[in-house]
């Protein structure tokens, strides 16, 4: 599987651009993700904090991640801007019936596929040999463009996670 992304990110922005990464319960169709980067680009252009532009990308990685950054070294991300974004991935969620929000879901690439596993079943992965320390993660918790670069999608063990599964630590 191809995991490459990092070259999709425009380059202009600082390494420190906040980015916010919203994992779908599923993986989109074709036309709707088409339609969904339509849409991201038309936000992202539009995106404005106090009245002023923000500047602002969003991408839709592996047909199923949304992820918004703003780069706030000529002006900053207010909380309404916030909301704003908010209220467009909600928007999202509702037309394509999809969960957006569920930080209980933890995504894998096992056996060279993109898969789900609810937190609650964490321990049972790894017991059963599904999931290990090298197995890679999507630590969706990374806040600026340059985690999202180098700490996005990695090894269980070098993860939050890897605190919670006894055999790694």
């Amino acid at each position: 599987m191809n995991l490459e992304y990092k070259y999709l990110l425009d380059g202009s922005f600082d390494p420190d651009s906040r980015i916010w990464i919203y994992q779908s319960s599923r993986i989109f169709t074709i036309s709707e993700a088409l339609e969904i980067e339509e849409r991201l680009n038309s936000f992202a252009a539009d995106w404005k904090s106090h009245g002023t532009p923000v500047k602002g990308a969003g991408y839709l990685f592996f047909g199923q991640f949304i992820i918004l950054m703003a780069d706030e070294t000529a002006h900053g991300v207010s909380g309404c801007s916030t909301d704003g974004s908010v209220r467009f991935i909600k928007e999202i969620e509702q037309e394509f019936k999809v969960n957006l929000f569920d930080r209980t879901m933890l995504t894998f690439v096992i056996k060279d596929k993109i898969q789900h596993l609810p937190l609650a079943q964490l321990g049972y992965a790894f017991q059963n040999g599904f999931l290990d320390a090298d197995s890679l993660y999507f630590n969706n918790t990374v806040q600026t463009k340059r985690e999202l670069e180098e700490k996005w999608i990695i090894p269980v063990k070098d993860s939050w996670l890897a605190k919670r599964i006894p055999v790694v630590s």
